[in-house]
């Protein structure tokens, strides 16, 4: 069946998925949207409609390149994992065992407003890291003098565009994941270390702590220990010229129009990056990330092959934030932070994943063996409901209760 047809088979089977994606598509709101779901052994269905680009004729499928953005970060808290199986590394280990410059950090006494900062009473921890708990800042959402101090030092682990875009200023980051993770040991942080969920660049850093416990650079870690072994030979830091014609436009949808800010063929994601960014910095297909996901559906193995044990794979998804922190008023309200990515409660409980600052978003469901993944380009993702919306779409369709 040609792949067109198979798409159009596979819609059928998703009522829900197809009624939102014609919608959206039909309006104009995006020009092409991608959903892959998987449940069990069976390869995943691919619901796609569309085209990569306005004005464009090629059709979105499971083989086109997406910028993933924050869906990064679940792929660098296995890697993280994948060492803490090793022995490499242990979860409430000090991350001053591999950057010694963490050793003596500081906290800011009023945040918002001052750099006084006063000394650590805890140590930031590898699960600090892995559920946004260390007390670092981002600079899409840290404010006042540590966002200047964040600017000025580079801490700026993402790319959106070569052009200037309103609320996404992006300063050129640090020139190497090292000098990134010195810089941000000499600022302070806006938590006690293990107290409050604050999304941040940790994720980043856990790269660079990555390669200090393998002794390999992090992008090649994630192509010896993930992409390698699970074939996901799609997934870039850096776009390949002569994989341009496959990657999507991502657009700023602004009064009823869709405003191009990183064209396919001229993207800054074919530029190589200053380092590989463990928390935002992934393009991959479709295809790709099921096959992660796959993986860990499966506790760490995929045909035939084992990434990882069934031990640390249901570790890395389960909540692994420190006791005693809320998340009241947070991203992760009424749930839980695994290795790198949201941990589901109640109606959602079994479920593992995270998603992008361009409307894309995935999880796996390790408990009904449910796998799935949303593909969009678009900023800022709160534009559109995706991330809120989508595993209910999943799940109504797969006549799940609870959706």
């Amino acid at each position: 069946m040609p792949a067109g047809a198979w798409a159009r088979a596979a819609a059928d089977k998703y009522p829900t998925i197809k009624a939102q994606f014609e919608s959206y598509i039909s309006s104009g709101k995006l020009p092409g949207l991608l959903a892959s779901i998987g449940k069990g052994a069976m390869p995943a269905d691919i619901v796609a409609m569309g085209t990569i680009a306005q004005g464009d004729t090629t059709s979105v499928d499971a083989d086109t390149l997406w910028r993933v953005y924050s869906m990064t970060k679940p792929v660098t808290g296995i890697a993280a994992m994948l060492l803490v199986g090793d022995g490499k590394m242990k979860l409430d280990q000090p991350i001053a065992d591999f950057i010694p410059e963490f050793a003596n950090m500081t906290v800011l006494t009023d945040p918002d407003n001052s750099m006084a900062a006063v000394p650590a009473k805890n140590q930031i921890t590898v699960r600090h890291l892995l559920t946004h708990t260390a007390g670092l800042g981002y600079s899409i959402i840290t404010k006042g003098p540590l966002l200047k101090a964040y600017n000025e030092n580079g801490i700026n682990p993402a790319v959106m565009s070569r052009f200037p875009i309103p609320g996404f200023a992006v300063p050129a980051p640090t020139p190497d994941l090292k000098t990134f993770a010195e810089r941000v040991a000499k600022l302070p942080l806006i938590a006690e270390p293990g107290t409050k969920w604050s999304y941040s660049i940790s994720l980043d850093l856990l790269g660079r702590v990555i390669e200090v416990a393998s002794g390999m650079d992090f992008d090649a870690f994630l192509k010896t220990r993930l992409f390698d072994p699970l074939k996901m030979t799609s997934s870039y830091f850096q776009v390949p010229a002569s994989e341009t014609k496959r990657l999507v436009t991502n657009y700023a949808p602004a009064n009823g129009i869709l405003i191009p800010i990183d064209p396919g063929p001229t993207s800054i994601y074919l530029d190589k990056p200053a380092f590989a960014f463990g928390g935002a910095g992934l393009v991959c297909s479709a295809h790709d990330y099921d096959r992660f996901l796959h993986m860990l559906q499966n506790g760490g193995e995929l045909d035939g092959v084992r990434v990882m044990s069934p031990e640390t794979a249901a570790l890395a998804m389960s909540d692994l934030l420190p006791a005693g922190v809320k998340t009241d008023g947070t991203f992760i309200a009424g749930a839980g932070n695994g290795a790198g990515g949201r941990v589901g409660k109640g109606a959602f409980e079994g479920t593992f994943g995270w998603g992008g600052a361009a409307g894309t978003v995935a999880f796996v469901d390790s408990r009904r063996k449910v796998r799935a993944v949303l593909m969009a380009q678009y900023v800022p993702s709160n534009v559109y409901p995706f991330h809120e919306d989508f595993a209910k779409w999943v799940l109504a369709d797969l006549g799940i209760q609870g959706a």
